[in-house]
């Protein structure tokens, strides 16, 4: 690419290809080498993961506002029973529309009882994990959840969540508010401890020293008893019937699949798992090589959790603005809704990641499918291409292209 050149014009000289805008940026455009050196202070391991940010490609212009955060650097809240640690808006100023959490239980480990202001996605990166969740008209569900299930908890539902064995699990969480913090949900314990004895006594039909050994602190995450058999907590769940949609869902094996010789996306939105209103996802697998074609959402803001592998991403703006970062596993990203943008894996491994959207369906355009639905002649104008070559454009929107 480095050696290509720009056709000349009466009115501008020929740069060398990449930015088209002068001055020319980046390293292909530096014929003094120094000007590629960083003598100052620098953490060489940090800065090794980020290569495109230490020599963006030539195209990159601008700036754009950080849309790189991470797990790996949110602090941990670890107690008995496993963890947590979170990013949300003020961490992380982009995301106005979704916050995360990254979460532990040991086998037995229980995430007490509670509910949220927000409503709540999770994701299951490892290992098994029981939920409860009980409907507004009383109705109870029950489920077990494996590595790529889903849930979804609406907003001021109570729920509950417990590793199960041999080793637990650990879940991905995302509001559907920017601003919601894993820290200041609702809990039992909490709303237990601070009401008066006789008002318990009351509320229960049962003589207030009852209460008397209630925890005087909220438990949030401790150590419990694995769960025995999922009928026996079903059953005991109670007989009013079964919520009208689950709120469980297995997006790694979901049917609706968008494969190519690249990769695949999975979506799960209100379509085919029904409870999931204000929250859509993809999960997207790419071959090393692959790209996650270029495209853009017009329904939502896309926060992105990197599940393995090392992705490359360029965002685009008008301005114009146009800025690359690199991605590795337990990093967040973050589109501004209808920013264009693509995705291709760098690494030499399958990379995957899950595109996470505040809406209760997923959409995206494709450049391509817009460039092939238009005429032919209209691109031509355009691009200074051919009508012949614009015909062997992909067609069919191909989501993921391969090597």
């Amino acid at each position: 690419m480095a050696t290509m050149k720009r056709r000349a014009t009466a009115e501008r000289p020929v740069p060398a290809f990449g930015n088209p805008d002068l001055p020319p940026q980046g390293a292909v455009n530096a014929d003094n080498r120094a000007s590629l050196t960083d003598p100052g202070p620098k953490n060489p391991v940090i800065g090794s993961q980020f290569a495109s940010a230490q020599f963006p490609p030539a195209t990159d212009v601008s700036d754009m506002p950080m849309f790189w955060a991470s797990f790996n650097n949110a602090p941990k809240r670890v107690q008995n029973g496993g963890w947590a640690r979170q990013v949300t808006q003020y961490d992380f100023a982009i995301a106005e529309e979704i916050s995360g959490v990254d979460m532990r239980l040991t086998a037995g480990g229980i995430r007490e009882m509670h509910w949220h202001l927000a409503a709540e996605w999770g994701y299951v990166s490892y290992g098994s994990c029981r939920v409860t969740v009980l409907d507004e008209m009383g109705r109870a569900y029950v489920s077990d959840v494996q590595e790529g299930d889903i849930w979804y908890f609406p907003a001021g539902l109570p729920h509950s969540l417990q590793g199960l064995g041999p080793d637990g699990c650990e879940f991905l969480l995302c509001f559907d508010d920017g601003k919601a913090t894993e820290y200041n949900t609702l809990l039992v314990t909490d709303w237990i401890a601070h009401t008066p004895p006789e008002i318990l006594a009351a509320n229960f039909g049962l003589p207030a020293e009852t209460f008397v050994n209630i925890p005087l602190n909220q438990l949030y995450i401790f150590q419990g008893e694995v769960p025995g058999p999922l009928e026996a907590d079903r059953a005991a769940a109670g007989a009013e019937g079964a919520p009208p949609y689950p709120f469980t869902f297995s997006l790694k094996q979901s049917k609706g699949c968008k494969q190519t010789k690249g990769g695949e996306v999975r979506v799960a939105d209100s379509n085919n798992f029904h409870i999931s209103k204000t929250i859509a996802a993809a999960l997207v697998t790419l071959a090393p090589g692959a790209l996650r074609e270029m495209h853009w959402h017009p329904n939502g803001d896309e926060w992105q959790y990197w599940l393995k592998g090392h992705g490359r991403m360029t965002l685009f703006d008008a301005g114009p603005k146009a800025v690359t970062q690199d991605f590795h596993p337990g990093d967040i990203g973050y589109v501004k809704r209808a920013h264009g943008h693509y995705v291709q894996n760098v690494g030499d491994g399958e990379l995957q990641f899950l595109e996470v959207f505040r809406s209760a369906y997923f959409a995206d355009v494709s450049l391509t499918s817009w460039l092939t639905h238009t005429p032919p002649a209209m691109v031509a104008r355009h691009l200074n291409i051919d009508e012949e070559t614009i015909a062997k454009f992909p067609r069919g929107k191909p989501e993921i292209m391969p090597l």
